[in-house]
């Protein structure tokens, strides 16, 4: 019965235990036995478990007895926290009614608390605070009650007090999802529409696409059709999601969350975001308002052994089915041979998809530099994006450059305010607002997208002791002083390690590339110059010195002239090799590009 059924999600800032919260929840509905059980069941990643954060959002559908004696059926979406995974927050959120909003009890309001209370705000989701952690020493849940009341204007007695590890408060939470949380709309007699949240590749059964029936319902046999590509497939099982396993039911109606088959053997076919229908009895229109992810930062990848190209090729294809977020198209390098250039929604997205291809797919990589999208304006008043570095027209040719800015907000105690300034102020970045919530500092800055990308993050846990927070939203582009930094090994530009960066930064961070570059590259039978160049300007050099075989070792005593026709044929030699002498660039020299500007 549809009244009898809740979708909610579970959403908060990073670790304020979203993932030990589900678990209790999955063990007072007993959908795990306690011999099942284990910590953070719903990550099913390996990566997860090791990182202790969530990375995919997952579904399960559990069965829930009120006090009143009366039996619901729950799907529970929980969902990252990381602001590199926000997509996976929003997709979750299209296919849910209400959402549970965890708050640490000793840490409060963070920057992605707010992100993900205006993203449940936009879906008009009814929301119920929970204020977790209770039981740690240094819990004040009534004071993050009403900051809750003062930052979000969620009145403070709405908020649930709960433990995730110790499961008190749990019962009242369930307890107010019955409540609070609206019964999913829809009829069955309607026209068929159900949206993909997501999808995962099975090499038996094809893509197993993951869907939310809002309008209607899915039976093994129909002849489904997806909205998007207009092809048509015959359903072969529909199920639900029960805890570790996919379980096939007779039919999925409306406010109901699974999975279905139907031969899907091409990967392209199913988009996440896309409307599944009824070939025969095909509903207007499909589920509006979803958006697909805009990735932000590109990066190159390549295999080390140019023989798994195509390998490489079809790991990205399944990985785009469980990570929609992820974009890729095929690239060449002088240096690295053919490869992909890959768009990400963050530097941890970029790490984590590099680990996922080589650890679930067995691939080994090479990876450029992270860069964000530019945008230039040629002389002839042409403008283009530029995903790749190597891409930038030479001086002579560019009006104007612009890089992508971002709105910026970090969470503060306020004995950590001026160092943080400083840092903002060093990336420059202008301040925008400063605001006093409760005990702590909301400071409001707009910053290039490009300065905030490598480091930042880390220099402000370090800076703040752990305690302040950042999210931060796209807000345009604007003009600024940029410039492409060419590297030249061996006086051969290699496209891959080229980098854009402001022009009264690029002189320190491109003497700071060659000196490491000068460490990494292995020294050749003839001395290697390694050069950073802005057009045809050099502007820093270093030299990996040749080894040097001691061919005057068999010369003792005797006439000077033998030495000196000995060294110059040495000399002549090297001469030779260095014309013809190619200097292989290790994995080491890219990510010694990453670090560079750290310090």
């Amino acid at each position: 019965m549809r009244e009898r059924i809740r979708n909610f999600s579970i959403i908060a800032h990073v670790d304020h235990g979203k993932s030990t919260l589900a678990d209790r929840i999955l063990q007072m509905t007993k959908a795990v036995s306690e011999r099942e059980m284990r910590e953070q069941f719903l990550d099913s990643l390996e990566l997860e478990r090791e990182r202790g954060i969530t990375i995919k959002a997952s579904a399960v559908r559990l069965f829930y007895e009120s006090k009143a004696g009366e039996t619901y059926v729950f799907n529970l979406i929980d969902t990252p926290g990381h602001v590199d995974f926000g997509y996976e927050v929003s997709r979750a959120l299209a296919a849910v009614e209400g959402v549970l909003l965890v708050v640490d009890a000793s840490q409060g309001v963070e920057a992605q608390t707010i992100a993900n209370f205006y993203l449940a705000l936009e879906h008009e989701h009814t929301i119920i605070p929970v204020i977790n952690k209770i039981d740690l020493p240094g819990a004040q849940p009534l004071e993050v009650a009403l900051e809750v009341e003062e930052v979000l204007g969620i009145p403070a007695e709405e908020c649930i007090f709960a433990s995730g590890k110790t499961g008190q408060g749990v019962d009242e939470i369930l307890e107010a999802i019955v409540a609070r949380i609206p019964a999913p709309r829809g009829a069955p007699e309607n026209p068929t529409q159900a949206l993909i949240f997501d999808s995962i590749y099975d090499a038996y059964q094809g893509v197993i696409p993951y869907v939310r029936v809002m309008d209607g319902r899915l039976r093994p046999g129909d002849l489904i059709r997806v909205w998007s590509t207009g092809k048509e497939f015959t359903v072969d099982k529909v199920g639900v999601f029960r805890p570790g396993a996919l379980e096939p039911v007779a039919e999925l109606g409306p406010g109901e969350v699974g999975w279905l088959t139907a031969a899907i053997r091409e990967i392209g076919e199913t988009q996440v975001g896309d409307t599944i229908t009824l070939a025969q009895n095909p509903c207007s229109a499909p589920y509006p308002g979803f958006q697909p992810a805009k990735p932000v930062v590109f990066a190159g990848l390549y295999p080390t052994d140019t023989q798994d190209y195509n390998r490489l090729r079809e790991a990205l294809e399944k990985l785009k089915l469980n990570d929609a977020a992820l974009f890729f198209e095929p690239e060449t390098s002088e240096a690295l041979g053919f490869g992909f250039r890959c768009g990400f929604l963050g530097l941890l997205h970029a790490e984590i998809v590099q680990e996922r291809l080589e650890r679930e797919f067995g691939l080994e990589l090479i990876s450029t530099a992270p860069s964000v999208i530019y945008r230039v304006r040629r002389t002839d008043g042409v403008e283009v994006e530029i995903h790749n570095p190597s891409e930038l027209p030479s001086p002579d040719r560019v009006e104007a450059v612009y890089e992508p800015y971002v709105r910026l907000t970090v969470y503060t105690p306020e004995e950590y305010v001026g160092p943080i300034m400083q840092l903002l102020q060093e990336k420059r970045g202008r301040m925008h607002a400063m605001n006093y919530v409760g005990k702590r500092v909301e400071l409001v800055y707009e910053v290039p997208f490009g300065e905030i990308l490598y480091d930042f993050h880390d220099r402000l846990k370090s800076l703040s002791r752990g305690y302040a927070s950042m999210d931060y939203e796209q807000i345009g582009y604007r003009e600024g002083d940029l410039v492409k930094v060419s590297i030249l090994v061996n006086e051969e530009p290699v496209d891959a390690l080229a980098f854009i960066a402001h022009k009264e930064k690029a002189y320190s961070i491109a003497r700071e590339i060659v000196d490491k570059l000068a460490e990494v590259i292995p020294r050749q039978q003839f001395a290697v110059p390694i050069q950073a160049a802005i057009g045809g300007k050099i502007i820093a050099r270093a030299t990996v010195k040749a080894l040097r075989k001691d061919v005057l070792a068999k010369c003792y005593g005797g006439d000077v002239t033998r030495k000196k026709k000995l060294l110059e044929r040495q000399k002549e030699g090297k001469k030779r090799l260095k014309a013809i002498g190619k200097v292989e660039v290790p994995q080491e020299a890219f990510l010694a590009v990453l670090s560079a500007g750290r310090d």
